[in-house]
């Protein structure tokens, strides 16, 4: 999906399995869960809220949840198939921790949880490159409004460090993704560093993880 796009048409960058009862499978999610949940199991709180902005299909909200039964998930994505799909996964887990999935687009300067907030962290996940540049600043800027003071935002994906590619073949994702769409492409890390000083988030750490791709996260209130 793209945020702020007004045909809000979904966007899938691999072929997905849907099962009889609406859920989808995602390739990419099975490769990414666990070392994924790794992480965040190191620097989440023990108990708390997350907001996950772009849900997809659904599978990583059921992992982290079940794998953390003392957060409390609120998956979201902009995208009706998306949140069919995740409210499919939620039912078929049984998980009591995971709420309904919500409709968010992040372009908009109201998400809908406001009243439910503040979050002690927000997690986007293969959001960023496949949006355009006003998703990454809507992204920071409800990030900056709805955390905790110290509260965290997490971003996956490929990076690029300082104007240069990590790897060839992330070199190569971006070049299809700016011929799919010239307003999308892997975003540098400086470049959000900046954006992130603007909504009062400072980038805390940053993590190598598997196939070329980085853990990024960002920390609210921090000097």
């Amino acid at each position: 999906m793209l945020p702020g796009k007004k045909d809000r048409s979904p966007v899938a960058l691999e072929q997905r399995d849907v099962s009889g009862d609406q859920r989808m499978f995602s390739p990419s999610a099975a490769r990414n869960s666990t070392p994924i949940l790794a992480v965040l199991k190191r620097v989440l709180p023990v108990r708390g809220a997350v907001l996950e902005i772009g849900c997809g299909t659904g599978e990583h909200a059921v992992c982290f949840a079940g794998a953390m039964p003392n957060i409390t998930w609120q998956p979201s994505d902009p995208d009706a198939d998306a949140r069919t799909s995740t409210s499919s996964w939620i039912k078929f887990s049984r998980l009591k921790n995971v709420l309904a999935p919500r409709d968010i687009d992040v372009c908009s300067g109201q998400w809908g949880v406001e009243q439910t907030g503040p979050f002690d962290a927000i997690v986007s996940i293969n959001m960023i490159h496949i949006a355009p540049w006003a998703a990454s600043l809507g992204l920071f800027a409800g990030a900056g409004r709805l955390l905790h003071a110290g509260g965290l935002l997490l971003l996956y994906g490929p990076f690029m460090r300082d104007g240069a590619h990590t790897a060839p073949s992330n070199a190569a994702f971006d070049a299809a993704l700016m011929a799919r769409d010239p307003s999308w492409g892997v975003r540098d890390i400086a470049d959000l560093e900046q954006v992130g000083k603007v909504a009062g988030l400072v980038l805390r750490e940053t993590v190598e993880m598997p196939a070329n791709n980085m853990l990024l996260v960002f920390s609210a209130g921090s000097v």
